[in-house]
């Protein structure tokens, strides 16, 4: 979850870095979620030049594009569920994997600040042919990043998709009078810690990362494949310590890019808006989310929230079918042609593979 315009010293929060991470559990057998699975599903590797770099997606179906943007810990391989189901419907849906998450993008200036982040999401359309409007899905970091998008090029936005993460200014707007939140909030104090938060994740095979699975969604039995392609994924050189960052220059109010990303999150969303959230988050309560994402200023065409009973953070691999409906029926509204289909193509688009 991103930080951004939190209104709390680290210092306010309990503990210490060494028990704010949870134990690590086992996990079993369940639906594997990593490259060979998205080639299962009939999605195809691509290379997509960004400022500074390059990034890999995976792209399945042709249509209308949706970016769907990955969170932490995790990767594209997170929306295995979602591409065939959003190539079924008839659009053209590309994973993308963040700036950092691999050796190819990560940024010689060491520049992680969300407004960079946000523009990577247009270079990303950009190199994959789309250079009108299209739709964006975000879970976790990557919800943070599509609500930057959004203010950022609004006019390139058609939908807005978040899953498990309000948009950061309502998250931070009641934070101090909500221990609970404060509470699972806390890791947040962890990964500032540089160097100790590095090896404390990195120690018995990123133990702590699974754990935060584990937490965040209680009642999901991951497979070991799941989680294996994220642990390959963070002991690449440089992704752990991009990962973090994203954390860390998330609370710089004081630099040029700094202030620009916290301008963004202070711009209202002008795209059609629809955040699912699990019931059972172990990482942002439901019942935060419901004291504090509600439609206002911020969201020029209202927001519409959606809980999912049983699901926890990750509830878009705990419950893909239920998500991907939701998703779907909210893409479909605003893309639909008279015959019910989606619209092949949008004004100043040249949809391409």
């Amino acid at each position: 979850v991103v930080v951004a315009a939190l209104p709390v010293p680290l210092s306010y929060f309990p503990g210490s870095p060494a028990n704010l991470w949870p134990t690590a559990g086992s996990s079993t057998a369940g639906a594997a979620a990593n490259d060979a699975g998205l080639r299962t599903v009939g999605a195809r590797r691509v290379e997509l030049a960004i400022d500074g770099g390059r990034c890999s997606a995976w792209v399945c179906g042709d249509g209308p594009l949706v970016l769907l943007l990955h969170g932490f810990p995790d990767g594209p391989a997170t929306f295995v569920h979602q591409l065939p189901a959003l190539a079924a419907a008839g659009f053209r849906a590309a994973a993308v994997t963040l700036r950092g998450y691999e050796a190819s993008s990560l940024p010689a200036s060491g520049d992680l600040h969300v407004n960079r982040l946000a523009q990577d999401v247009f270079d990303a359309a950009d190199a994959l042919g789309e250079a009108g409007a299209f739709d964006l899905v975000g879970h976790d970091w990557g919800a943070s990043i599509a609500y930057a998008a959004a203010a950022l090029q609004p006019e390139r936005v058609q939908t807005l998709t978040t899953l498990a993460v309000p948009h950061p200014a309502q998250f931070a707007s009641a934070l101090l009078d909500d221990t609970a939140q404060l509470a699972r909030s806390s890791y947040l104090m962890a990964v500032q810690q540089v160097g100790t938060a590095e090896a404390h994740l990195r120690a018995d095979g990123f133990a702590a990362l699974q754990a935060l699975w584990s937490g965040w969604s209680p009642r999901w039995t991951h497979s070991a494949a799941a989680f294996d392609a994220v642990r390959e994924r963070f002991a690449m050189p440089g992704v752990l310590e991009a990962a973090l960052g994203y954390y860390r220059q998330a609370l710089d109010t004081t630099s040029e890019a700094g202030q620009a990303s916290q301008l963004l999150y202070a711009s209202p969303i002008e795209a059609t808006a629809l955040l699912l959230h699990g019931e059972e988050d172990g990482c942002i309560g439901a019942d935060y989310v419901r004291r504090v994402a509600v439609p206002g200023a911020l969201f020029r065409k209202g927001l519409r929230v959606q809980f999912l009973a049983g699901a926890g953070h990750f509830l878009h691999q705990e419950l893909p079918a239920s998500v991907n409906e939701a998703l779907v029926k909210h893409l479909l509204a605003a893309n639909r042609q008279e015959d019910g289909a989606p619209a092949r193509s949008r004004p100043g688009s040249r949809v391409g593979s």
